[in-house]
């Protein structure tokens, strides 16, 4: 249903239960005949036009816009010019079904009483309607931020995949000339890895053992390379595979391990990794590489190109907020760590007023 169909649904349904109540409580105290019927009916019809002209001029004149004192004055004098207009109308009315008496209708008590009433029922409409306003508004708002961040994070897979695809060729050149068959074998893992690549393109999150299966074969690309000089060890909880995590995270916290960390070594060195679910239903991952994090080095020079550490930092915040961490340390002075958490159940990130 769009929003000025809603609008009308809502102002029927209002005044008309408006009239019904009405005519409900005067048939239980003293009968009602069908004309008094047609006046309560006359009179939900001019709430609702009158509120409708209100809205109106809410609309035109951007009164949600004004400051909150301006606000409040125009409002308190709208309400009263449409309270004296409602006890014109209901003199009128009264008039026009021949259901007025004068000697009542026109003391001063009850018009006092009758203006105090339609201001209420107005002020009441009035609150409801700037409550609907306010959180359609911020609703269109969180929409709005949602988008940008699926805009934001969609960039940031995007530049993962040409860094991703880059690392992969640059290990396969090593092996053309040096093994073929090795060189073969290595083409068959990077076409499951391209392949993997392009199915999670549109995907914020992924099994975790899909992400795993494409580190797997990423380390068996690189142990080819590498040979004797790559060490990788697995420590994997069974509770791991019931989480999702963010497509080739941890693939390229992998890769900026072996770049950064074993390839730099002349002995090749270690890449371990260690996924446990923690206390509170929260997935731990530990990946452990040997090297040396230069605490004095700057954060470009750490994360080369801006696609590794930084890329996760922000995919992280984007996609949980303040309920995943990632940080990066040394371990003595052989080994780097970079460990992340993420929560079991993803933040969902997923305009004209009313």
């Amino acid at each position: 249903m769009n929003r000025v169909r809603l609008y009308w649904v809502l102002q029927i349904i209002g005044w008309g239960s408006f009239a019904f109540v009405n005519v409900f409580f005067a048939s239980l105290s003293q009968g009602i005949s069908a004309v008094q019927i047609w006046a309560f009916v006359v009179l939900a019809a001019f709430y609702l036009i009158s509120t409708h002209a209100l809205r109106h001029v809410v609309k035109e004149y951007g009164w949600f816009r004004l400051g909150i004192f301006q606000l409040l004055v125009q409002t308190i004098l709208g309400l009263l010019v449409l309270s004296v207009a409602n006890v014109l109308a209901q003199i009128l009315i009264n008039l026009a079904f021949g259901t007025l008496k004068p000697e009542d209708d026109f003391r001063s008590l009850v018009i006092a009483v009758n203006l105090f009433v339609s201001f209420l029922y107005y002020a009441f409409w009035f609150l409801l309607y700037f409550l609907f306003h306010f959180l359609d508004n911020y609703n269109n708002g969180l929409r709005y931020e949602a988008k940008i961040n699926e805009i934001r994070l969609n960039h940031l897979k995007n530049q993962l995949n040409p860094h991703f695809i880059f690392n992969a060729l640059n290990s396969v050149r090593a092996l053309v000339d040096e093994d073929p068959n090795k060189a073969k074998s290595a083409i068959t893992k990077i076409s499951n890895m391209l392949r993997f690549s392009l199915m999670m393109d549109k995907k914020q999150v992924i099994d975790f053992a899909e992400e795993l299966a494409t580190v797997k074969d990423y380390l068996a690309l690189e142990s080819i390379r590498f040979e004797e000089r790559l060490e990788v060890v697995y420590h994997i909880e069974d509770e791991a595979y019931s989480y999702k995590i963010p497509p080739m995270m941890l693939q390229t916290i992998v890769e900026n391990a072996i770049k950064h960390g074993v390839s730099n070594l002349v002995k090749g060195g270690l890449i371990e990794i260690k996924c446990r679910e923690g206390l509170e239903n929260e997935l731990y991952i530990q990946v452990k590489n040997s090297g040396y994090l230069n605490p004095n080095a700057s954060k470009s020079k750490r994360d080369e190109g801006g696609h590794g550490i930084e890329n996760t930092r922000q995919r992280l915040k984007l996609l949980y907020g303040d309920q995943a961490s990632f940080r990066i340390f040394n371990s003595g002075s052989q080994f780097v760590i970079t460990e992340i958490k993420i929560p079991k159940q993803r933040v969902t990130l997923e305009y004209q007023t009313q």
